[in-house]
Order: structure tokens, then C-alpha cells, then sequence
């Protein structure tokens, strides 16, 4: 036990009147000088497991007033980094020990690094004094590290510490943004320094604006374009919304009567209803326009590998990443630079130039595609009101769309669940869709709502997750309750990995078809009353709307995560598992 020393009305122990002279006499640890960086950083939270190679950076936050968030598995830190990253736009931050605490995290940061979500990870690693010696969970955390990651090093001494740090976060908004990995070993991160020696950067004093338009004369050959188009679309992605160009890209739309079209994080950047939002007739637009803009996703499997665009029209697309733009289909005009800037820029070039008729030309454009996406609704409702049992998943979708609020932040969890759910949901907001993104990761949900919660405590979060997907991570939803940040959790539960399922069946057959992707039939609404919430099974459609208010209830007034566990048929799945797009 620390001995105590006596202040009068309070008290100290000695080990803190031991920091304090230590902070007199001008030394300071690498622990704490990591603290210090990431705080210049803008970072107030890290997620993290404990680790013996890693304390001193704890004890660091402490002292800076950084909120330290301690969860049962590494993946779930890196997950909910990347997530705080994606809701607040600034630094996410996952810290690790070294070996398994680092391989346990790999998932979590390929997640971010496809995501474009600026984490930067910080490791331990075993003391320089022992290297190649075979010291405690000693890897090669950088080798393995760099093909993930924008910037990946090894801090070789404590002076270096909050410089490298710098380093490495300026790295993660270089371009589009992504992670970054530092390695710090024991001894240099728990060696204490002359504090005049340490370089520790100026805040605000070593960055260069981000906020580029590239090549004006391309706004101008854009503005152009756009002024004698009949029938424009756009295609907003994820770089949208992580720039935080989302109401440039509104008033791109709403300025020049342009009808657009979303993924990823850029879902709910208009709501429901607004006769600028268009969601089933993007194959339409895309086959009829005469000049389409894809901003801020990449001409991917989720693209086609822009095939799927006709070639008889202008294509244009803007990117963050010079390297993504023109990579798998050619275009027109490419410019490269922040999607808000370049938005706002075009807007002002283009404005009061295009002449009545071709406004009124543009209108009909939209209103024959506001028809076109009335019958795709009503082709679809059949499906989102079916009445069957098992479940239809289509049911689930649209019910969980009926029940979120204007503050409800959607997170999808899954294979099919989040193709499915993409067809019902609509968040009401801007930042209020999340998904694994383009690495499919399976597992992100649980991370992304601790996240989402902690980054918004005003907002209600639910997560739907497809069973598989619940199974990997559920745990750590003590995590949530514990930090006070409870959240709803929908299970679509068929028993099965039931993406990867169909393609096995169509390939093998019923004889073979079923090996390595059949799970057992769990009621995991009881896992919700193990930690103290609301649990529910439901089996019938009539009642799942309201499962999910009684869900909502419980967390209000118990502050601990309800589950509800939804039956939904095995044999139902989604159009582009059926057609297997994502391996075309």
C-alpha cells in the first residue's frame, strides 16, 4: 500500500508528491509525453486493453484529461477508434500491448484503412535492450503493420515521441484518410527525459490546410459541364461525409436540381422524402444521364468496377486519393482535393448560368425518376409487409425503419443484414449510417456503438446484426453498459453465415452446400438479461415493432443494452448474394 502524505483537508500519496517533483524538476516519461501528443491532436479518448507494455501511457491520460476506454478484446478497440473517428472527424486512437494485444487489432485497423477512417494505433513492444533477444509477445509489429496502414515506425527513443506521433497523425489525413501504426519498446516509452529535450510540436503550428480545389480551371471545365447537362446525376460515398463536405454537397444538388445518390457514411445526408434524394434508380440514372459525378468512393466491387456506368456519357469523378481516381474505368474529368471544397466551388462557378429551358429539361429529368422510384417502392413493399413466418428479412429492414428516431444513429452488422438494410433504411441525419465498409468485416458493430455513443450521448444507437456477426464481438457489450453508453441491438437470426451459405449451396448443392456455415440456435435475447437489460425473442412480424419500443424503454430507464432476437428465414437472401456481385 503507498504510503500517505498529509496536505490538511486532502491527501496525496507518495507517489504523487513523487510526479510532482519529478514535473518541477522538468523530466518527463515517454508515457506521458505520448499523452501530451495525442492531446495536441485533438484526441479525448482512447480505446484500449491493458498491458504491461503499455501502463505509463494510462498513467499519461490521466494527468491530460484523456478518457481512457478499456474493453475485453483488441479488435473492439480498433473498431471503436475507426467509429469515434467516423462520428467526431477527428483522430480515433486504439492503444495496444505488444504481440496479441497488436494481432488482435489487425482487423479493426484493415477495416479503417479500406474505410479511408483516420486511427492511429499505438503499440508496445518489447524494450530496445532486449532485442532479437526473445523478449515478452515480441513481433514484428511494423513489418506486419505497413501493408494496413498510411505510416507505420518504431519510436526509437523517448525524445522522439511526441514528434513521431505528429508525424504520424499528420500522415493520417494526407490524401484520404487513414491509419497509422507507432511501435513504442518498454524502455523507451517508461524512460524518463530532460523535458527541454523532448520535441514536442507547437498545436496548430506544423499542418497545412487540406481544404484544396486542385486545378480552378477543372472547376471551371466542371461548372461547364454541368451547366449544359439535361440529365446530371451525382453519386455521393463515404469521403463526403468523413471530409465533412456535407452541406456543400446539399447545396450542390439543390442549387443546379440535380438528383442524387448515396453509400456508405453519405446515407442520411438528406432525409427521407426530399425530392432531391433518390435511392432504388441508380442503375436508371446510370444508364440514361448524360453526365455522372462520383464523389468520394472508388470504382470498386461495390461500382462494378465502373462497368456498370454506361460509357455513352461524361463521367467525372473526384477523389481525396490522386491514386484512386480513373483506377478500373476511364473518365473525363478527374480532380482531386477535398469533396466539400470542390463541391462549393463548382456550385459558385455554375450558379445563374443555365438557361430556363435546360432547368425545366433537368426537372422533368427528376421527375421521371421520382416515378421510377415510387414503382420500385411499391415492386418492394410486398416484401417489406410480408406477413410470413419465418420472418421475411425484408420485414426487419422496414420495421427498423419505421422505429428509428430523427437522432438514431443506424449501424450494420452482417453480411446480407447490411445489403438488405440498405434497401429499407433511411437515417434521418447526416453521420447517422455506419458500416463495415469495403473490407466486409464481419464483428464492427459492437465497436461502432460504444463508439457512436460515446462520441454522441444525446442520440439513441442501434445496431442490427446478422447472428454470425453478434456471436464474434457480443461481449463487449458489458463494455457499452459499463461506460454508460447502452445501445439497441437487433439480431437477424437465421443460424447461419448465410452470405457466404447461398453461394456454397448454388456451387455444391444441398449435400455439401451446408458444411462450415450452419450455427446452432441461440436465444440471445437472454444474453441481454445476463448483463442486466432487456431481452427479447420474436418470432412472429406482427410483434416486432413492439419488441423494439419495449427495447427502447428499457435502455432509457435501466441505462443497460437491450437485445432482440429476430427469427428471420434462412432461405431468403439478398439480390446481390443471389447474383454473387461482390465477387464480379
Amino acid at each position: 500500500m503507498s504510503a500517505v502524505v498529509s496536505t490538511g483537508p486532502e491527501t496525496t500519496t507518495a507517489e504523487d508528491t513523487l510526479k510532482q517533483k519529478t514535473r518541477d524538476a522538468g523530466v518527463v516519461s515517454g508515457g506521458h509525453l505520448v499523452a501530451r501528443a495525442l492531446k495536441n491532436e485533438g484526441v479525448d479518448t482512447i480505446f484500449t486493453l491493458c498491458g504491461g507494455h503499455i501502463i505509463d501511457i494510462y498513467d499519461g491520460c490521466v494527468d491530460e484529461g484523456i478518457r481512457i476506454i478499456d474493453v475485453r478484446h483488441e479488435q473492439i478497440a480498433a473498431h471503436a477508434a475507426d467509429g469515434y473517428a467516423r462520428q467526431t472527424g477527428k483522430l480515433g486512437c486504439v492503444v495496444t500491448t505488444a504481440g496479441p494485444g497488436c494481432t488482435n487489432a489487425v482487423t479493426g485497423v484493415a477495416t479503417a484503412f479500406r474505410s479511408e477512417s483516420p486511427i492511429i494505433h499505438i503499440g508496445g513492444q518489447g524494450a530496445l535492450s532486449q532485442h532479437k533477444m526473445g523478449s515478452l509477445q515480441d513481433l514484428p509489429h511494423v513489418d506486419m503493420m505497413s501493408p494496413i496502414t498510411k505510416f507505420a515506425a518504431t519510436i526509437p527513443s523517448t525524445e522522439r515521441v511526441a514528434d513521431m506521433i505528429s508525424m504520424a497523425a499528420r500522415e493520417c489525413f494526407n490524401g484520404a484518410p487513414g491509419p497509422a501504426y507507432l511501435e513504442i519498446p518498454r524502455d523507451v516509452l517508461d524512460r524518463e527525459v530532460d523535458l527541454a529535450r523532448a520535441v514536442i510540436p507547437r498545436p496548430g503550428h506544423y499542418r497545412a490546410s487540406t481544404r484544396s480545389i486542385g486545378d480552378p480551371r477543372d472547376i471551371e471545365r466542371l461548372a461547364d459541364m454541368l451547366v449544359n447537362s439535361e440529365r446530371p446525376a451525382i453519386l455521393y460515398g463515404q469521403q463526403v461525409w468523413t471530409a465533412r463536405g456535407h452541406e456543400e454537397a446539399v447545396a450542390l444538388l439543390r442549387g443546379l436540381d440535380i438528383p442524387g445518390y448515396f453509400n456508405g457514411a453519405s446515407r442520411g445526408l438528406l432525409p427521407p422524402g426530399d425530392p432531391h434524394h433518390f435511392d432504388r434508380t441508380r442503375s436508371q440514372a446510370f444508364a440514361k444521364a448524360d453526365l455522372i459525378i462520383i464523389v468520394g468512393t472508388p470504382f470498386d466491387f461495390r461500382m462494378g468496377y465502373g462497368k456498370r456506368i454506361s460509357k455513352d456519357l461524361k463521367l467525372v469523378q473526384i477523389d481525396m486519393d490522386y491514386r484512386t481516381v480513373g483506377k478500373n474505368r476511364d473518365i473525363d474529368l478527374g480532380l482531386v482535393g477535398d469533396p466539400g471544397a470542390i463541391l462549393g466551388a463548382v456550385l459558385q462557378a455554375a450558379s445563374g448560368r443555365i438557361k430556363h429551358d435546360k432547368r425545366q429539361v433537368r426537372q422533368a429529368w427528376m421527375r421521371d425518376l421520382a416515378t421510377a422510384e415510387e414503382v420500385a417502392t411499391a415492386k418492394l413493399m410486398p416484401l417489406f409487409k410480408s406477413d410470413s413466418t419465418p420472418i421475411h428479412p425484408y420485414r426487419v429492414a422496414y420495421e427498423i425503419n419505421e422505429f428509428l428516431a430523427d437522432d438514431t444513429i443506424y449501424i450494420g452488422d452482417g453480411g446480407d443484414v447490411v445489403t438488405i438494410s440498405a434497401q429499407a433504411v433511411r437515417p434521418r441525419r447526416p453521420g447517422q449510417w455506419m458500416d463495415p465498409g469495403a473490407l466486409g468485416s464481419l464483428g464492427v458493430g459492437t465497436g461502432f456503438a460504444i463508439a457512436a455513443g460515446l462520441a454522441n450521448p444525446e442520440k439513441e444507437v442501434l445496431c442490427y446484426y446478422g447472428d454470425g456477426a453478434f456471436s464474434m464481438t457480443a461481449f463487449d457489450m458489458e463494455s457499452a453498459n459499463r461506460f454508460n453508453v447502452p445501445y439497441i441491438a437487433v439480431i437477424g437470426n437465421n443460424s447461419a453465415m448465410n452470405q457466404i451459405r447461398y453461394g456454397q449451396l448454388a456451387k455444391y448443392g444441398d449435400e455439401r452446400g451446408n458444411v462450415g456455415n450452419l450455427l446452432s440456435d441461440v436465444p440471445f435475447g437472454k444474453f441481454a438479461e445476463m448483463l442486466g437489460g432487456y431481452g427479447e425473442e420474436v418470432r412472429d412480424p406482427a410483434k416486432i415493432a413492439g419488441a423494439l419500443q419495449r427495447a427502447r424503454e428499457s435502455v432509457q430507464k435501466t441505462r443497460k443494452s437491450a437485445v432482440i432476437n429476430i427469427w428471420v428465414d434462412p432461405s431468403v437472401y439478398a439480390p446481390g448474394t443471389m447474383a454473387q456481385t461482390m465477387y464480379k
